[in-house]
């Protein structure tokens, strides 16, 4: 049965994925980066500022302009454009400049654009319009923009399916694992949340993305100490889609799935880490103006620029979560419970739901993690702490090891109810670490 039904859902994923892809031209036009300008025009007065940005192109092609919301960005599509290879626009090993202007980080993020070509995409440091958008010809044709700043009541972000969509439909192969062989290690997938065209968070000079990742690797270093394999759903500054992040972990059969972020909300409304399990109905409000934003983040992939509207998929199936939630749960508490006692400063509510993309997988424990807010200084100050990380790692893996002997079946598991669920442990968990 379960060989008919990951059949059926292969032709259901084969029938999405065969629609007739773009027409790319024989020759790509590639991005002259020598010819790439960016930058404020007049001099700083403590006031907003308009930003111009040319772009040099070995070739005139078709392109497409936008400016999006939440937060704000410009967004840029080039047709039949090569994908320019560039640096990472952020090291993790960097320190951070208490005294950098962010609104003067002005940073290009290219990837590739949904309809074939390569996208750019430019963090605003404010509401802004696009003044003007024009392609010069000739043999070293130009694409030249202005942005102007704007009053929020003027600004005019584009309106489609980036503003209204609210979550992403579960990954189409939902079929159970099968039981994991006694003896083998655990392992965990980290997600360092954002990455590539999107940074997430941004101050000092450093976006959420490259600290969460620094992170990432310092955490999956403890991790393997204490005998538990660890994967990173990226391994350097590239934009990876919520979707295929559990996917990454399916495929690599992970026990327990982990995301990584240090957003930033409106100062005084969130500080302190809190750790967030999947949660449909919350009302937390700060809870779901960060699920909107990550999953704004990640629909900035697939955002269509054509004249025609997007279709945005929707999730056909509510999957029970009868037997991931629990142990979702307990990883929550027992991570709480770690952190808490290593003195790690927790927000006032350390546990909460929220409809978080990346917890929507049905067959894997996921918590999300929040070590903190960017916006707030005693946060900041704390992420930007290398003693602090490593004692936040060393809490987290303790937490994990606790969680996973809670988990794993005795010999007669008939008499070990799991922790806080009143039914019998199930048996498809791997020996934990010793």
């Amino acid at each position: 049965m379960l060989r008919l039904a990951a059949a059926v859902l292969l032709l259901a994923a084969l029938a999405v994925v065969a629609r007739p892809g773009p027409v790319v031209a024989d020759t790509l036009a590639e991005v002259d980066q020598g010819r790439v300008m960016l930058g404020f025009e007049g001099r700083d007065r403590g006031r907003p500022r308009p930003i111009a940005l040319t772009i040099g192109l070995s070739r005139a092609v078709a392109h497409a302009v936008a400016v999006i919301d939440a937060p704000p960005r410009l967004v840029v599509d080039l047709r039949d454009t090569e994908i320019p290879q560039v640096l990472p626009a952020d090291d993790p090993e960097a320190e951070p400049d208490p005294d950098a202007d962010p609104a003067a980080a002005l940073v290009l993020r290219w990837g590739p654009a949904p309809q074939g070509g390569a996208r750019a995409v430019l963090t605003l440091p404010g509401p802004m319009n696009l003044d003007s958008a024009q392609l010069t010809g000739g043999p070293a044709p130009t694409l030249s923009l202005r942005l102007v700043p704007v009053k929020p009541a003027e600004f005019r972000p584009r309106r489609d399916s980036l503003t209204v969509l609210r979550g992403l439909p579960e990954p189409a192969d939902t079929a159970r694992l099968p039981a994991v062989p006694a003896g083998e290690r655990l392992l965990v997938v980290l997600d360092p949340g954002h990455g590539g065209i999107d940074p997430g968070a941004q101050v000092g000079g450093i976006s959420e993305a490259a600290l969460m990742l620094g992170f990432a690797r310092e955490f999956a270093a403890v991790l393997r100490d204490r005998g538990i394999d660890a994967v990173l759903t990226r391994e350097d500054d590239r934009f990876v889609p919520l979707e295929a992040r559990t996917t990454i972990a399916r495929a690599k059969g992970a026990d327990l799935f982990i995301s990584l972020h240090a957003d930033a909300l409106p100062a005084g409304e969130a500080a302190g880490a809190a750790i967030y399990t999947w949660d449909a109905r919350s009302n937390d409000r700060a809870a779901q103006q960060l699920a909107l934003l990550h999953d704004r983040s990640d629909m900035l992939a697939g955002l269509d620029l054509s004249d025609t509207d997007e279709d945005v998929s929707r999730a056909l199936i509510d999957l029970a979560r009868l037997d991931t939630q629990p142990r979702s749960a307990d990883a929550a508490r027992m991570l709480v419970a770690q952190m808490d006692a290593a003195g790690v400063e927790m927000h006032r509510v350390p546990i909460r739901g929220a409809a978080f993309s990346v917890l929507k997988s049905p067959d894997i424990p996921s918590v999300l993690i929040e070590l903190g807010f960017l916006t707030d200084p005693d946060d900041r100050s704390n992420l930007f702490d290398p003693d602090w990380r490593a004692r936040v790692a060393a809490a987290l893996a303790a937490g994990i090891v606790d969680w996973a002997a809670a988990w794993t079946p005795a010999e007669n598991p008939a008499e070990t109810p799991a922790p806080g669920s009143g039914s019998k442990a199930p048996g498809s968990h791997k020996t934990p670490p010793g």
